[in-house]
């Protein structure tokens, strides 16, 4: 059996290959244009070639795998991001399209992406599939929406589709389980958020804005984490630094049925994805860096 530290530096590494190869949809310019073609408003711009999604559109497709919720479900299961934000632009979400529609939409559009930045048929596609297929079929569903959501679909049936629906389920299982995680650890989604961006080494209060948090619950919960002495000049204290690594530690654990399921494929399986990845990246298909997607910050509500 692995260790609990093997676990974790698998977990972590399979998860910095798969992002990219997973998450180019919510940058796709393909699945831009297909929600735009349902009535959804088109990409907002971009950040350094990045092009960024619609919001209406980005919190209506990647919540309806769970169905036709109302937002109040969307925005538990995505965790970091403020309510007041995510439960209008569901509702208008819905008021555009439905469920089997935009679903269509973004399946389609990812694969198309996929298709014009990787080939329709890359080196290892068939045996990077099989691999996190096997992997995702190991994973557990319990407490986790988004991935459950997404097992419900099955598997497209084309090549590029099942690798990328393969992706995803792997991506959104972490991040469920990321979830799990800081709610066990009693943080709010803007003190993870907070914790996270000294964390990656990015501009402190910036990212967090993102995620439509406004300037005065930003600076309440800053100057809490420095009560409790997370942070300190601007940074992570050594205290804020072990409490944020156990956090992503816990994560980790519960990927270890992932893991195992991989075995000693993973280094077969990320010399098909770290490539794949770069080539995401250099395409404008997915973040060249951490931090590179910033915000504004939102008017100052409750």
């Amino acid at each position: 059996m692995l260790s609990n530290d093997d676990v974790s530096a698998r977990a972590r590494r399979l998860g910095r290959s798969i992002e990219p190869l997973a998450a180019n949809v919510y940058f796709a310019q393909e699945c831009h244009e297909g929600y735009t073609a349902l009535g959804f408003s088109a990409s907002p711009g971009d950040i350094g070639g990045l092009q960024l999604p619609d919001g209406v559109a980005y919190f209506t497709s990647r919540g309806a795998c769970m169905g036709q919720v109302p937002g109040e479900i969307v925005a538990m299961s995505f965790g970091v991001f403020n309510p007041v934000a995510v439960v209008p632009a569901v509702t208008a979400g819905w008021q555009i399209t439905d469920r089997a529609s935009i679903l269509v939409a973004r399946e389609h559009g990812a694969v198309a992406s996929l298709e014009r930045m990787l080939g329709d048929s890359p080196s290892g596609l068939e045996r990077a599939t099989a691999i996190l297929q096997r992997a995702a079929a190991a994973a557990h569903g319990q407490g986790r929406g988004l991935f459950s959501g997404l097992l419900s679909l099955g598997y497209p049936g084309t090549p590029v589709g099942d690798l990328w629906r393969a992706a995803d389920l792997i991506r959104e299982h972490r991040g469920d389980s990321h979830v799990i995680a800081w709610v066990g650890a009693c943080l709010t989604p803007i003190e993870i958020g907070l914790l996270t961006e000294l964390f990656w080494g990015i501009a402190p209060k910036s990212y967090i804005f993102s995620r439509a948090w406004s300037v005065a619950q930003v600076e309440e919960t800053w100057a809490a984490l420095e009560a409790r002495g997370f942070i300190g000049d601007g940074a992570l204290t050594d205290a804020g630094r072990a409490f944020r690594e156990a956090v992503e530690y816990a994560t980790d654990m519960q990927e270890r049925s992932i893991i195992e399921a991989i075995g000693d494929d993973l280094d077969e399986l990320c010399s098909y994805l770290d490539p794949w990845a770069q080539a995401i990246r250099d395409a404008n298909g997915y973040p060249k860096a951490a931090g590179q997607i910033t915000r504004r910050a939102a008017p100052d509500a409750s």
